[in-house]
C-alpha cells in the first residue's frame, strides 16, 4: 500500500494586502514556534496561537503543519538561491573571485541561520520528495552550470555536470556540518577561504573528459 504524503502546497496566495499581512504573520509566529519549541511540538493550532489568530484562518491558506514548514523552507531556498544567483552574474568581477564570494556568503548565511536551519532539516522526511521541492532547489543547479559554463568552457557537458554536483553537494554538506556548533567570525572567515582555496584549486585544474 502506497503511503499518502501530506500536500505541503499552500491552499491560495492572498491577493490584498490585508491577506498577505496575515500570512506573513502566521509565518513569522512559525518561525518563532520551530525556533522556540522545535518540530515535534510545532502544530497549526500552536502557529495560529502564537500569531493570534484563528485555526481556520491558517487553514484558508495552509492546509497542514506540513504545508507551513514547506513555506519557510522554500522561501529560505528562495533567499539563498537569491544571494547566490546575484554574486554568481556579477560579471563585473573574474569567475573565480565570484566563487570565493559566493562560499563566504553561503557559509556565513548557513551560520547565522544555523538552529532555523537545523529544525527545518528534522522536519525535511515531511517534503524531501515533493515536486515542488525539487523545483526549488534546480534553480541554483542551472546558475551554476552556467558558471561552470564560463569557467571550464572547454569541459564536455557531462563534466560539468558533475563538476557541479560535486561543489554544491560539498558546499552543502560541509556547510551544515560547519554550522553545527558556534563559530566566531574568525572561524568563518578562516573556513570559508580555506573551502574557496580548494574549490579554485579543482577548478583550475584541466579538465578531464
Amino acid at each position: 500500500m502506497t503511503r499518502r504524503r501530506p500536500q505541503i502546497s499552500s491552499r491560495k496566495e492572498p491577493q490584498q494586502a490585508r491577506s498577505t499581512e496575515l500570512v506573513a504573520a502566521i509565518l513569522q509566529a512559525a518561525i518563532q514556534v520551530l525556533a522556540q519549541e522545535g518540530v515535534t511540538r510545532f502544530t497549526t493550532a500552536r502557529v495560529a496561537e502564537k500569531a493570534g489568530v484563528s485555526v481556520g484562518s491558517v487553514y484558508q491558506y495552509f492546509p497542514n503543519k506540513a504545508a507551513i514548514l514547506f513555506r519557510l523552507q522554500a522561501d529560505e531556498w528562495r533567499e539563498t538561491a537569491e544571494l547566490l544567483l546575484r554574486i554568481l552574474v556579477d560579471a563585473s568581477k573574474p569567475p573565480l573571485v565570484r566563487l570565493r564570494t559566493l562560499v563566504h556568503a553561503f557559509i556565513r548565511s548557513e551560520c547565522e541561520e544555523a538552529e532555523m536551519r537545523g529544525a527545518l532539516s528534522d522536519a525535511a522526511p515531511l517534503y524531501r520528495d515533493a515536486p515542488e521541492a525539487h523545483e526549488a532547489r534546480g534553480t541554483v543547479d542551472q546558475a551554476f552550470q552556467a558558471f561552470l559554463e564560463e569557467v571550464q568552457p572547454a569541459a564536455s557537458a557531462a563534466t560539468r555536470a558533475l563538476h557541479c554536483d560535486l561543489l554544491l553537494t560539498t558546499l552543502s554538506s560541509v556547510g551544515q556540518h560547519f554550522s553545527g556548533s558556534p563559530r566566531t567570525n574568525e572561524e568563518i572567515a578562516a573556513y570559508a577561504d580555506a573551502m574557496a582555496d580548494m574549490f579554485c584549486a579543482y577548478l583550475e585544474q584541466p579538465a578531464r573528459d
